[in-house]
């Protein structure tokens, strides 16, 4: 049972006047204090439905104790390490992060339509100080703890709860001085006994990307589950699950780099039917009301939602979501494939383990990588699946 400091009381997480005192923290902006170390972690309340929720702040895992439900691993174990105080930069008195992005959220004229790197290039063309658009996806995704699971939640987690989940994260961002909620659409389950109410408030959530009769167009940024691509009569569209008769229109030369570009994960959807795949692009309307793409990245998750890159990595994720202990997957942001990252982070009870997958023809550079990282947390406990080296390994 958690205990949280709230107006100057102590209160269990499940305890009669727990909901009272969090309703009254929310509606001061008070900010709980977990106090699973001395003299406690800040921690911010949402809002779900008539619910209250106590969440933690933006990159604030590392400093809950491991036996805590907000502890995380350290972002040094994954690709967030490197943003941090760059591409994303941490405001402790308000407790949001603001963002830079290396991508455009307005067109001006007929600019080329910009399409995602190639993935060999990715260490080259990546800007540490800056979030790619899958960089953003990711750290959407790690923020909103979609990244977590426990089999204790098994078939709890749906579409209107990552929804939910992203678009709360995202109000604890700033892009530009702006929420990023503000231009972050990602659709509500859609319902045919509510489809006028769900439209109309689809229309009112897309206002912005309507085309100004002057000046630069504002782009918004869609994340939702891809359904399908097919054609269209003039180019391609993306067709997004919950959004019928709403596609998504890009050209033809960038669904072409769209498909080599994302191949890995469009192979992986293939095999796995249970798998998700989860598009972020930015958008606008033209004059009739369509969505045009103006860039895209991909990133497949698991049926619990949870993101994976390989076959190995998928079967990691399905052992992990097996076991009541919590586990939290690693995400790459802007690193390119050929850098470790802890791959998952595994709560047993006392001891974190960092989980790591060494790919087969893991070159020295990798390894030596891996033993920097590993040396950096002497705290963490290790387990390592070498890929050349056999089967995957019992896990601790």
């Amino acid at each position: 049972m958690r205990q949280f400091r709230i107006g100057g009381d102590v209160y269990a997480d499940e305890g009669p006047k727990f909901q009272e005192a969090v309703a009254a923290a929310y509606l001061r902006k008070e900010r709980p204090l977990c106090l699973c170390r001395d003299p406690g972690c800040a921690m911010y309340v949402a809002q779900i439905g008539g619910l209250y929720v106590i969440k933690r702040m933006p990159l604030s895992g590392g400093e809950h104790d491991p036996t805590c439900e907000s502890y995380e691993s350290p972002y040094t174990l994954s690709g967030l390490g490197a943003l941090m105080g760059s591409a994303i930069q941490l405001d402790a008195k308000n407790g949001t992060a603001a963002l830079k992005l290396d991508f455009s959220l307005s067109k001006t004229g007929s600019r080329a339509t910009p399409v995602p790197g190639d993935v060999g290039s990715a260490g080259v063309t990546a800007d540490q100080k800056k979030l790619s658009l899958l960089g953003l996806l990711h750290y959407l995704w790690h923020e909103a703890e979609l990244t977590v699971w426990t089999s204790r939640w098994a078939r709890k987690r749906h579409w209107w709860n990552v929804r939910w989940h992203l678009l709360e994260a995202a109000r604890q961002m700033t892009v530009k001085g702006g929420q990023l909620s503000d231009i972050l659409f990602v659709p509500e389950p859609f319902r045919v006994d509510n489809k006028e109410a769900i439209e109309q408030r689809r229309s009112t959530a897309l206002a912005a990307a309507l085309p100004p009769k002057t000046g630069p167009r504002k782009l918004m940024v869609l994340v939702g589950e891809v359904k399908e691509l097919a054609p269209a009569r003039l180019g391609q569209k993306v067709v997004i699950k919950h959004l019928p008769g709403f596609p998504l229109l890009i050209d033809d030369t960038l669904h072409r780099r769209l498909l080599a570009r994302f191949e890995r994960e469009f192979s992986l959807w293939d095999a796995d039917p249970s798998s998700h795949l989860i598009a972020v692009a930015t958008f606008g309307l033209n004059p009739a009301g369509l969505a045009i793409v103006e860039e895209i990245a991909l990133m497949i998750v698991s049926e619990n939602w949870i993101p994976y890159e390989t076959t190995y990595e998928k079967r990691l994720v399905d052992a992990l979501a097996r076991i009541r202990e919590k586990s939290i997957k690693g995400l790459r942001y802007n690193l390119p494939p050929d850098q470790p990252i802890a791959n998952a982070l595994l709560q047993s009870r006392r001891e974190p383990f960092a989980l790591f997958i060494v790919p087969a023809g893991a070159d020295e550079d990798f390894e030596a990588s891996l033993q920097d990282m590993i040396a950096a947390r002497a705290e963490m406990r290790t387990w390592i699946w070498r890929i050349a080296d056999g089967d995957m390994p019992a896990l601790p």
